[in-house]
């Protein structure tokens, strides 16, 4: 192929910069990526679909690691799948985020000494609206940072009419269907918030508390009485048993009795219950069914009456004792004080560390609170969403996550929908003068008089819907025909109960919908696939977190290394299931990694380098043969593990392969093939620029930025206008070469250990020695020796050669000896004294590693790998102790000539 840029090479590497800068470059790719339209999906494109949705980041939200891996991922898949030749739909959102989104207008209405109910209802939610226009979606300018390739024409809200719409419709759907109903039962109460939250807004801390140990009964010990211990003593104002182990032989004579109430004055039952353990404390508990979830299952057990004890802001209410408007902490307290001055107080033990609920929003700890909620019956849904992995209709990803989703959707509670809040989906439930019930749906009306639920619903019933309501559902819409269902969802496995769990159950409840089913022969499911990843941590292997003061802020990474460094470190650490730890020197290695793939374009661009029809293969030299051949089984490695979904495997192999393979051997090996003619050299830079072609395509969608920019300038007038929409790389077919790849490894074998063998002799890098191949032939090698010589640093022995060194390299076919003449070119005395500090340091390791391998008390309780680490140094230093003493003993010798 015959070009402009071939007959003058250096136009396109003048043409980029001196060196990679990201900042200069990532903003305006972007917008020119989304102004050309190549994320928005074609309804009427006849390639086959690939969609995704994005799992909806918070309104209230910003870009944190955690997302930056997902998007990462997501954008990786969406890019190769759309070069494969795929239709692609990944289609962005928000989340309404309820609790987090009215408590941000709540905290601004604070400044000014207003609250919510200053304005009512209607006209909060309208200033909510207002932020929401003003200020909510940072996040979205933060995706276009790191890149995402989402279709934003498509981009959906929660609360948009169209959602909406969904949002009612499966609502009356389900309560229809005898799915949804209303009842009191207990829940995670926020006192600061004043609703019921999540499980998922919970966070649980270890706390230091207090065991407190108390009399109930008589203080005679001659009388019937009981000992139980608590970490909550203001919840014994709603005690209505005491519970014992059926078993347990102490309390037998006890058992259907009653015990004295020591605040209340009230008789309550002792009961018998396997959920208690005989082994913990006295063996008997006090039972709060109010305000406790084991408590309240145990008193449904045994028909226990549930007196709730704290309103809503967690202040002691309707007690009847004098603690009645306590702060509830204020009253474990005085209830404490009051009960040691009677002696009840048989043992304290503080500090005492346990886990405690703390409401993730505002901070407090939770309080298991009875309250009247809607619910949801999950029992068949939760079936469906199980039956649909069983029965392989949805695959995880990876499979060993399997029995963690069989353990939850089996054994799944009903699911609590409401929130005691203004902002969000509020429940189509209304009610008449005379306490009947409607359900309304989206194009129905309340029959006048009624009064509407005051209650939202939790923020995971919107985003259950997510996979079909973005795309139009319940309506028949194109997106619905082309993109449903989808392809993937990736996600973290920490949220596998709570938002995959939801769309599974929403998507089987109507998967038979004829929207959804229409043209497509069987019941859909949301999504084919579900990838699960894993939670970053930092570069020890700790968990993220503001109190350690460990996290990393992505747009930190950003604008310091760029977003392919960025991107390139999580995919490169991501892996089905696992965790993976990131620090400075992943990001930094990441950023070194793209400097170098610039660095070899730039070179090869100077040579002339351009993908094009290569030579035929019998013409190609064996290094030309060999890095074709690496290339395909690269591209079918690459191939299998994303298809898996093992992204750090796919990485990890390109990585080595264009860094170690591609720029530090066929880079330098072609420097040689270019000096030997111009055939040769013109055939190399189409070798060349072919190979690279390739690596550049198949590290675009990890590292979109540095490749478009790279690859524009390589196939400038020869190829399509972007590597967007490029052809994603396929095998040649070409037979492997069996031949070539064993002359290349020997090569490379020799040139290495030709490498250590002149450090070992105090060789610098660059400096050139005269040496003898001697055996090369018989190798199979001749015609490789050029690039030995070359990369080696080694020149032709002349006459009054005498070597004063050699090495013997084995090799496939036979073995080579290196003579090498080192007179005059080291300095003896300055040599000698390195390698007796190296000599040191090696014997020091050896006397370490010594010892603790003949320490059997070390080696008792020391791990497997730990030992077999310890055996490996030791082994290395036995090495380096034995090279250092010979050559130090040479160099003796060269000092007595």
């Amino acid at each position: 192929m015959t070009s402009a840029a071939s007959e003058n090479p250096r136009n396109r590497a003048d043409a980029l910069p001196k060196s990679w800068n990201p900042s200069d470059v990532e903003a305006d790719l972007y917008e020119r990526w989304v102004a050309a339209g190549y994320f928005t999906a074609d309804l009427g494109s006849a390639k086959p679909a690939y969609s995704i949705v994005l799992p909806p980041p918070n309104v209230t939200g910003t870009l944190h690691m955690g997302h930056a891996l997902d998007h990462t991922l997501m954008d990786l898949l969406t890019r190769r799948k759309r070069m494969q030749g795929f239709e692609v739909l990944w289609l962005p959102g928000m989340d309404h985020a309820g609790i987090a989104t009215q408590t941000v207008v709540e905290k601004q209405l604070a400044v000014d000494g207003k609250t919510k109910e200053d304005f009512g209802r209607e006209l909060f939610v309208d200033k909510v609206w207002d932020w929401k226009r003003e200020s909510g979606g940072q996040i979205q300018g933060q995706m276009r940072r790191l890149g995402d390739g989402v279709d934003w024409s498509r981009d959906r809200f929660t609360m948009d009419d169209g959602l909406s719409r969904a949002v009612q419709t499966i609502f009356k759907r389900l309560y229809d269907a005898g799915l949804i109903y209303r009842a009191e039962r207990l829940v995670n109460w926020s006192p600061v918030l004043g609703t019921g939250i999540s499980d998922l807004e919970v966070d649980h801390k270890e706390v230091e508390g207090e065991l407190v140990s108390l009399r109930y009964g008589s203080l005679n010990d001659d009388e019937p009485h009981v000992i139980v211990a608590t970490t909550r003593v203001e919840t014994m104002l709603g005690d209505t048993a005491v519970a014992v182990h059926p078993d347990d032989e102490r309390y037998q004579a006890l058992i259907g009795t009653t015990v004295y109430h020591p605040i209340t004055g009230r008789q309550i039952p002792i009961v018998a219950d396997d959920y208690v353990d005989p082994e913990f404390g006295s063996g008997a508990v006090k039972i709060t069914p109010a305000h406790d979830p084991n408590d309240f299952e145990l008193g449904l057990r045994h028909n226990l009456p549930m007196p709730t004890i704290m309103d809503k802001s967690g202040k002691i209410a309707d007690s009847g004792t004098e603690f009645d408007g306590m702060d509830r902490f204020e009253a474990r307290l005085k209830i404490r004080e009051r009960l040691e001055a009677e002696g009840r107080v048989v043992g304290r033990k503080y500090p005492y560390i346990h886990q405690v609920g703390h409401s993730e929003r505002s901070g407090e700890p939770i309080e298991p609170r009875l309250s009247m909620q809607w619910w949801v019956k999950v029992e068949g849904i939760a079936k469906a969403a199980g039956d649909a992995v069983r029965n392989g209709d949805v695959k995880i990803h990876p499979a060993s996550q399997e029995p963690r989703w069989f353990e939850w959707v089996d054994n799944m509670h009903d699911w609590n929908i409401s929130r005691q809040l203004w902002w969000g989906h509020r429940i189509p439930i209304w009610y008449g003068p005379e306490g009947e019930i409607v359900c309304v749906g989206p194009d129905e009306q309340a029959p006048e008089g009624y009064v509407q639920d005051p209650d939202v619903l939790d923020t995971w019933f919107s985003s259950g819907l997510w996979p079909f309501s973005t795309m139009g559902w319940p309506d028949a819409t194109p997106e619905l025909a082309k993109f449903y269902p989808t392809s993937v969802l990736v996600t973290g496995y920490d949220i596998l109960f709570f938002w995959v769990a939801r769309m599974m159950m929403f998507g089987m409840f109507v998967s038979d919908d004829p929207v959804l089913t229409a043209g497509k022969n069987a019941k859909q499911v949301p999504f084919q696939d579900v990838f699960l990843h894993g939670l970053i941590r930092d570069e020890h292997g700790k968990k993220m977190s503001k109190s350690r003061g460990n996290g990393i802020d992505p747009l930190d990474w950003i604008n310091e290394y760029g977003a392919d460094a960025t991107r390139f470190t999580l995919a490169r650490g991501a892996q089905p299931g696992g965790d993976l730890s990131v620090g400075t020197a992943h990001v930094t290695a990441s950023r070194s990694f793209i400097t170098k793939l610039f660095n070899a374009t730039k070179f090869a661009l100077m040579n002339g380098a351009q993908p094009g029809e290569l030579p035929a293969r019998d013409t190609l030299t064996d290094t030309d043969r060999w890095i074709l051949d690496r290339l395909d089984e690269v591209i079918a490695e690459v191939d299998a593990a994303l298809d898996r979904y093992e992204f750090s495997k796919a990485l990890e192999g390109l990585y080595h392969f264009a860094w170690d393979e591609f720029c530090s051997w066929y880079l330098e090996l072609a420097k040689v093939q270019f000096a030997e003619s111009e055939e040769r050299a013109a055939s190399t830079r189409t070798v060349l620029g072919t190979v690279l072609d390739a690596v550049l395509r198949l590290l675009h969608p990890a590292v979109p930025f540095v490749t478009e920019t790279l690859w524009q300038a390589l196939t400038e007038g020869t190829e399509g206008e972007s590597i967007v929409v490029s052809a994603w790389p396929a095998v040649s077919g070409a037979t492997p070469d069996a031949v070539a790849e064993r002359r290349v490894s020997d090569t490379q074998k020799l040139i290495t250990e030709i490498r250590r063998f002149r450090s070992d002799q105090g060789l610098a890098d660059s400096q050139k020695v005269a040496a003898k191949l001697n055996g090369i032939d018989t190798a199979d090698l001749l015609a490789q020796e050029a690039g030995i010589v070359n990369l080696a640093k080694l020149t032709p022995a002349g006459d009054g050669f005498a070597a004063t060194a050699s090495l013997e390299v084995r090799l496939s076919t036979a073995t080579v000896t290196v003579e090498i003449d080192t007179s005059g070119t080291v300095d003896l005395d300055a040599e000698r004294r390195r390698l007796e500090k190296d000599l040191a340091a090696a014997q020091k390791e050896l006397a370490g590693t010594t010892g603790k391998l003949g320490n059997e008390a070390f080696l008792a309780k020391a791990p497997e790998d730990v030992v077999a680490k310890i055996k490996t140094r030791k082994e290395i230093a036995e090495g380096d102790v034995e090279r250092i003493t010979a050559r130090l003993a040479e160099i003796a010798k060269l000092a007595a000539q």
